[in-house]
């Protein structure tokens, strides 16, 4: 029974222990042979599956650090009940990068210094911020058209900043925001953008400096001008740039998560700006007496900082710090005092700290810096100059000193100095954008309009620190114009979207905001029919005084001076210029200027001018725009050809007839044509804005 493989009982038994052996050898020996012949003929692609594999683990580690990684909130590389807190609104961070969470399988908000980036699958957001904090959604994605975003208008508490002293956000208010973006995302119809390359930015992160150890920026503090009274003109409302998409997603305040600590996304780079160097040697040794005087002056204890630091100066003479300190105390106080005299300390002492021994050159920069900045805010344009030769020559490879030179020559009306300084750093700099658009400007000036528009141009385009200037936007447009470019009115268009220019049409540059702004005006709507009335009613005596005077011996018409004529021959006589009369003019025609005195929003508009007008056939006057929007233009025509003559403003033409007036806000582009067969005389009288106030109208700088 055993041989037969049987068993006492009757039942087979497993297989014997020779035989389970001879059966594994077989199923060992059939397995080599198969890899043998798998690797031999190449039947399986171990590579790709190595690959695959590989690829299997980062995939892995991407979800994993993606679920709970993107939500560490608090810095400390994982997901825990103080990231829950934050994202909850229960803790506030004031970080410099910031992310928006408002879903995983949305969308991601990125929001950098100023402006928001929002990262979602193939789409990328963009979004852009007014300086009142609020934020405005501009979407993107290649070969695709903006079908549908709902625009919101935003509320004044959208433009509200968020105060340091504000303890922490409201858990309710922020769930029901929460909700309403997310719900908005998630339901609303599918969006979908035009591709734009121009938003990329570089993030900038710098650290915080210490009392003494200032950011060579941080530690150039500027003094305003004094402000006797309050005004509301500007000549440049921001650089706030606003979208050109027109329609926008407002978003108010969300929790916030810290970039840096963002998993499986790659976080925009930081530029650290270098710290410079304020301490020698021997400042270094005392260095706590600095600080402590140092914190009295950011603390605003003016009288207390400055007493500190000249007891510093008095008891450490060679102290470049100290006496820096002291300058930067003196300005301050002249700030607060308004005193010129204050200020003039300041600069003295400013140029005290170069003349010492081992001033460490940063500190030399920003004390020559400075110093040549105050003498400017006094109006001493050639002690100005002369502070910043030094600076050039002490630092010659810096071209930014270089620019500031060039400026400083500009100031004092000589641009042939100018030129050649400009040329200097291009030369050095070939992509300086600063130097492109003021060597443009120059160009320009010398009526080498051809010339001038690649340097304006590719000045601007750089966005170079001290660019985005309206004068750069309104001298391009100009000169484009001029070349008979459409081109121009792109850049009116986005000189007006970055804030430089009341619109399109209205490109004047000093203004005062809230005024009526319209091209054409009737004498009801200006408050002045009296005025009107008069000029109106004299008509022939004010055109007899001008005939009477037009005698070209005597040289009175004195020819447009403004490089505002393409062609033709146009003079003027001028009777009163910035609010001022003139008395030797006025003995020429005294009937007319008698006539006057008795309208002093004409005789006393200090942003204006009253005079005659000659215009001779074949004249045509380039489009152009006044300089200021505080006044309005009266034209009495005296002699009118019949045919040929008129004026455009803004959209609108008209033309002149002899004893009325024609109201317009010379602030609007306007253009003239004389094609008549004789000469065409008008009178020209300038006066205030109606809507400005009498407290306005005495303190606005003449122009």
């Amino acid at each position: 029974e055993t041989k037969h493989g049987g068993s006492k009982n009757g039942k087979k038994e497993g297989l014997s222990g020779s035989s389970f052996f001879t059966w594994f050898m077989v199923i060992a020996l059939l397995g080599v042979w198969t890899s043998v012949a798998v690797v031999w003929f190449e039947l399986v692609d171990y590579e790709e599956v190595l690959a695959k594999a590989k690829d299997f683990r980062y995939n892995l580690s991407e979800v994993l650090q993606g679920k709970l990684g993107i939500y560490d909130a608090d810095g400390d590389g994982d997901f825990d009940v103080e990231d829950a807190k934050v994202l909850l609104g229960k803790y506030k961070h004031r970080w410099n990068n910031y992310i928006i969470r408002l879903s995983y399988s949305c969308f991601i908000f990125v929001y950098c210094q100023n402006y928001f980036c929002a990262y979602a699958n193939n789409h990328s957001f963009f979004l852009t911020c007014s300086s009142a904090g609020e934020g405005k959604l501009k979407g993107e994605k290649k070969g695709l058209k903006e079908r549908s975003v709902p625009a919101q208008p935003s509320s004044p508490e959208s433009e509200e900043t968020i105060q340091p002293a504000e303890k922490s956000y409201v858990e309710s208010e922020l769930e029901e925001e929460i909700q309403s973006v997310l719900h908005e995302a998630l339901h609303s119809q599918p969006v979908s953008y035009e591709y734009d390359t121009d938003v990329e930015k570089t993030v900038s992160d710098p650290e915080a400096p210490g009392d003494s150890d200032l950011m060579l920026e941080d530690a150039i503090e500027h003094y305003t001008e004094p402000k006797h009274e309050k005004q509301t003109e500007t000549q440049d409302t921001g650089s706030t740039f606003t979208s050109v998409y027109s329609r926008y997603l407002p978003l108010k305040k969300i929790c916030r998560i810290p970039l840096n600590e963002l998993c499986g996304f790659k976080s925009l780079p930081a530029k650290k700006k270098k710290k410079p160097k304020l301490l020698n040697k021997f400042d270094k040794t005392i260095k706590a007496e600095l600080d402590a005087a140092e914190k009295l002056r950011k603390k605003g204890k003016i009288e207390e900082a400055l007493r500190a630091f000249e007891a510093l100066v008095s008891q450490y003479p060679q102290s470049p710090r100290a006496r820096y300190g002291k300058a930067q105390s003196e300005d301050d106080l002249a700030e607060k005092m308004r005193s010129n005299e204050m200020l003039q300390k300041a600069i003295n002492t400013y140029d005290e700290v170069v003349s010492l021994p081992n001033v460490p050159s940063d500190l030399v920069k920003l004390s020559l810096k400075r110093e040549a900045d105050r003498q400017q805010f006094l109006g001493r344009m050639r002690g100005s100059l002369i502070t910043l030769q030094k600076l050039v020559q002490l630092f010659p490879s810096d071209t930014s000193f270089k620019n500031d030179l060039g400026v400083g020559y500009l100031l004092i009306g000589d641009n042939s100095n100018a030129k050649k300084v400009y040329e200097e750093v291009l030369s050095l700099a070939p992509n300086d954008g600063f130097a492109k658009v003021h060597y443009g400007f120059i160009l320009k000036a010398e009526n080498k309009i051809a010339e001038s528009i690649p340097y304006l141009k590719e000045g601007l385009e750089s966005g170079d620190p001290g660019t985005n200037d309206g004068r750069f936007y309104f001298h391009l447009g100009d000169a484009l114009q001029r070349m008979g470019d459409k081109e121009a009115y792109k850049w009116y268009e986005l000189g007006y979207q970055r804030g430089h220019f009341a619109s399109v049409w209205q490109r004047s540059l000093y203004n005062v905001k809230g005024l009526k702004a319209q091209p054409w005006w009737t004498a009801r709507e200006t408050g002045y029919t009296e005025l009107v009335k008069s000029l109106e009613k004299n008509w022939k005596l004010i055109r007899d005084d001008g005939l009477a005077v037009m005698d070209k011996k005597r040289s009175l018409f004195l020819p447009e001076d403004e490089n505002l004529r393409e062609k033709g021959d146009w003079s003027q006589f001028t009777l009163w210029q910035q609010g001022r009369k003139n008395e030797n003019a006025c003995k020429s025609v005294p009937k007319t200027c008698a006539l006057l005195e008795r309208f002093p929003e004409a005789t006393g508009c200090r942003r204006g001018q009253i005079k005659y007008s000659i215009m001779h056939p074949g004249t045509h006057v380039w489009p152009h725009t006044g300089p200021t929007n505080c006044r309005l233009r009266m034209h009495l025509g005296l002699v009118i050809p019949k045919e040929g003559c008129r004026i455009r403003c803004a959209q609108e033409n008209r033309t002149w007839e002899e004893g009325k007036v024609l109201i317009f806000d010379d602030s609007f582009e306007h253009e003239v044509w004389q094609d008549a067969e004789n000469y065409r005389l008008i009178f020209i009288v300038d006066v205030w804005h109606p809507e400005l106030t009498a407290q306005q109208r005495r303190t606005l700088p003449a122009i």
